[in-house]
Formats: C-alpha cells, sequence, structure tokens
C-alpha cells in the first residue's frame, strides 16, 4: 500500500489532549464504560451484557462498587457539530488502511477469539470519585456463525458461556462474524441500518450510532471492506472529532477520535504509523461527582484477534 495516503502531518493531532493532560488515557463500546450498578433498557451487545454482572459481583466482593456515571450529575451537552474536515480525513485515512488488511478467513463453523486488556469504573461503597478497577486479561470466543455456545474468560473471575443465538436472527446489536461480513459496505446504508437496529436503545441517534460502531470494531472481526465502511460511518456522524492522543489499556500511544455526551468522551485509539485500531478509553472531560476532568472510567486494549476451531482453545496466531 502508498504510505503517503496514511502518512499525512495534517492528520496527525496535536501532541496532548485539551483539558487531558492530568491522566493519560485508556478504554470501552468502550472499552469502555460499563453501566452495571442498575440494568438497562437498552440492548447491549452480547459481550457486555455477560461481563456486567460478573464484573458488579466481583467489585462488591471486594467492597467496590460498580458506577453508572451516565446518571451523575451529568452537565449539560451541546449540541454536537458537523465533522470537522480535519477529523474525515484522519478517518479517510484509517478506512484505507482497514480496506488494505488482508485477514485470515475465518469459518462459520470456527470462532472469533479476541484477547484485550481491560480496566473499569468502581466507587468505594463510602461514595467518592470514582478509580479504576486494576487492569485485567479478557478472553472471548464468539461462535462465528452464532449456533454454538461462545466463552468469555476473565482474569480474576469464573468463565461465563456466551449462549448461542440459534434460531434469533444476528443485529448489530448482537453481532455474529457471519452477520458483520454482511453488512453493507456503502457507509450511508450501513450508517441508515445502524441507526434503525439501535433506535430506542436510550442516548441519543448519533451517540447511539458511534456506540454502536466502536462495539463492533472493538468486539469482532470485521472483513476490510466493511471495517472502512464502518469508518466512512463514523466520519457522518455530527460530534465526532480528533482528540489528540492517547494511552490504550496497555500504555500504547495514538491518535484518537472522539465523540463526548454528558460530560463524558468516548474515544478511539489507533497507532500512529499503520493506523490500526489498538482499543478505546472513556475519560471524564468536565467536572462530575464522579471525578475531576481526566478521570478516566474505562480503558481497553486489544491484543489478539484470530480464529480458533474450539471455544477456549487459545489461538498461535497474532494480530
Amino acid at each position: 500500500m502508498n504510505d503517503d495516503r496514511l502518512r499525512d502531518p495534517d492528520l496527525l493531532p496535536a501532541p496532548t489532549v485539551p483539558g487531558l493532560a492530568r491522566d493519560r488515557e485508556l478504554l470501552l463500546k468502550q472499552a469502555l464504560l460499563h453501566k452495571v450498578s442498575q440494568p438497562e433498557k437498552a440492548v447491549r451487545p452480547l459481550l457486555r451484557r455477560l461481563i456486567a454482572p460478573a464484573l458488579a459481583c466481583a467489585l462488591a466482593a471486594g467492597g467496590v462498587i460498580a458506577v453508572n456515571l451516565a446518571g451523575m450529575d451529568a452537565p449539560r451537552t451541546h449540541k454536537p457539530t458537523a465533522v470537522a474536515p480535519e477529523t474525515a480525513r484522519l478517518l479517510e485515512r484509517i478506512a484505507l488502511a482497514a480496506a488494505d488488511a488482508r485477514p485470515p478467513a475465518v469459518r462459520g463453523d470456527q470462532f472469533v477469539y479476541v484477547e484485550s486488556k481491560v480496566a473499569y469504573a468502581g466507587q468505594s461503597a463510602d461514595g467518592g470519585p470514582v478509580v479504576l478497577t486494576p487492569v485485567r486479561t479478557r478472553q472471548v470466543w464468539f461462535s462465528a456463525d452464532g449456533s454454538r455456545p461462545g466463552l468469555v474468560r476473565q482474569s480474576g473471575e469464573s468463565d461465563s458461556t456466551v449462549v448461542a443465538l440459534g434460531p434469533n436472527a444476528p443485529s448489530v446489536s448482537r453481532p455474529t462474524h457471519t452477520y458483520v461480513a454482511s453488512l453493507p459496505t456503502d457507509p450511508d446504508a450501513l450508517l441508515a441500518l445502524i441507526r434503525e437496529q439501535t433506535r430506542g436503545q436510550g442516548q441519543d441517534p448519533d451517540q447511539r450510532a458511534f456506540t454502536a460502531i466502536g462495539e463492533l470494531l472493538a468486539e469482532t472481526w470485521a472483513p476490510p471492506e466493511v471495517s472502512a465502511a464502518l469508518y466512512r460511518a463514523a466520519a457522518k456522524i455530527p460530534g465526532v472529532t480528533v482528540a489528540g492522543t492517547a494511552r490504550d489499556a496497555v500504555g500504547r500511544e495514538g491518535v484518537t477520535v472522539a465523540r463526548t455526551m454528558h460530560g463524558q468522551q468516548t474515544q478511539w485509539i489507533f497507532d500512529r504509523t499503520t493506523y490500526a485500531f489498538l482499543g478505546e478509553r472513556t475519560v471524564i472531560v468536565e467536572p462530575t461527582d464522579a471525578g475531576p476532568v481526566g478521570t478516566v472510567t474505562g480503558t481497553s486494549a486489544i491484543l489478539t484477534t484470530a480464529a480458533a476451531a474450539h471455544a477456549g482453545e487459545t489461538p498461535g496466531s497474532r494480530r
């Protein structure tokens, strides 16, 4: 591939993130702010809905309470603006890099294996600012066609089963690898589908779409053409912006694409040279009861994505 398409100095953000200098980011959609202190009406992707109860139990056992930050004295949200040209250019470079990737094929009878490092925000039972739990390893096996149970294995917790979809049709909120591979590669058609399938899941339509795209990027293994379309669809969502640089859950620094809602900014982190998706982090950008500006409320780093023959088998191939 022609590296000139990927190395445009105008696309590289400033080396610092305004307002976030006191804390150098990390993820999660990402991965991630998990609202595990109370049930949600929104249908969460399969992996997140399985992890949330296990995380809540683990935190409670240690005297820590998981926090629903979205409901904590949220400041006024300003109406998002259209995507700036520099953001659109960066996302186009990321899309070009994704389109040039050639991952191994995954058969329907196999599993998509994702290994990552994650940490989530928690709060002491006595209250006070939120703090991140220690970073831990998470391994997930998803049935590629959804026909067989998968597996979630997270350090310090019991294994969880990913239920098979069976006759239930997959969707953006309950994706399988086979379903993601069938998504439209036209960005307008893809964004319209995502908006339709996330309707009624809380937040506003633009934030729902941004969150859904982030979750598809972090929790599935989309074919190159679909990955490129997801990034181009994100470039059409008002309020999406370039947010400087950040570090993922293992300390890898990259450029970020972000969106802010209710004083919290969700950031997708990309390698500065290859534009590979590294992970996510969520950070407080306006003071709330949860903590000062710069407080990280969720972080992730994707380490491995590969095909596996069986749930529980660790593939040898690396991303």
